[in-house]
């Protein structure tokens, strides 16, 4: 109850004036797989190992300290990608909160900064439910090809290239039929 409590508190912070807070919510904790991983891992898991085995070579061979430094940045690219993403998601997830007001959809997320990511009702573009064990992930974009999984490139800090969605939530097949009738009851306000 106190985490429902705090996460409206948190999400009330971003009303406006007269705005009704329909639903509030944030993902659900802990690290999860995606489809992507399929590809990801193994080649996260390559990445890693080649530079994991470069690096060694090049110690061996008592190369120039340049070389030995060159291979370093490969090698915490290649640990972030078998294993550091999966703590960083998890992290992005716990500073995120998620709201249907009866005006528009709003992202909140954070840790070091706070970012807000407003989606007005009217002006949604297509808004696509995908249910998953206990969860699901509302979409609100085109399935276009970097949105066909939800999240896809999460696992590189600031790169955003799917469309705005509400991850792993409870309920989602109730968020979403919220959402779809919170988008045409500001239709008809606005048609008024």
């Amino acid at each position: 109850m106190e985490q429902t409590l705090s996460v409206r508190q948190d999400v009330r912070a971003e009303l406006g004036a007269g705005e009704r807070l329909l639903w509030s919510g944030q993902p659900r904790p802990g690290m999860a797989l995606r489809p992507t991983d399929v590809v990801q891992i193994p080649f996260s898991i390559m990445w890693c190992g080649f530079a994991i085995f470069w690096e060694s070579l090049v110690v061996k061979a008592n190369a120039p300290g340049f070389f030995i430094l060159w291979g370093i940045p490969f090698i915490a690219v290649g640990l972030y990608m078998v294993a550091g993403r999966f703590f960083f998601e998890a992290w992005q997830r716990g500073h995120t909160r998620y709201a249907v007001t009866d005006e528009r959809v709003l992202i909140v997320s954070g840790g070091f900064s706070r970012r807000v990511k407003s989606l007005g009702l009217r002006l949604l573009p297509e808004v696509t439910l995908l249910e998953q064990r206990g969860t699901g992930t509302i979409t609100f974009g085109s399935a276009g090809t970097a949105n066909k999984w939800p999240g896809m490139f999460t696992g590189w800090p600031a790169c955003n290239a799917a469309a705005p969605y509400f991850e792993r939530i409870e309920h989602a097949r109730e968020v979403y039929q919220l959402v779809r009738r919170a988008q045409a009851e500001a239709a008809t306000v606005q048609g008024a």
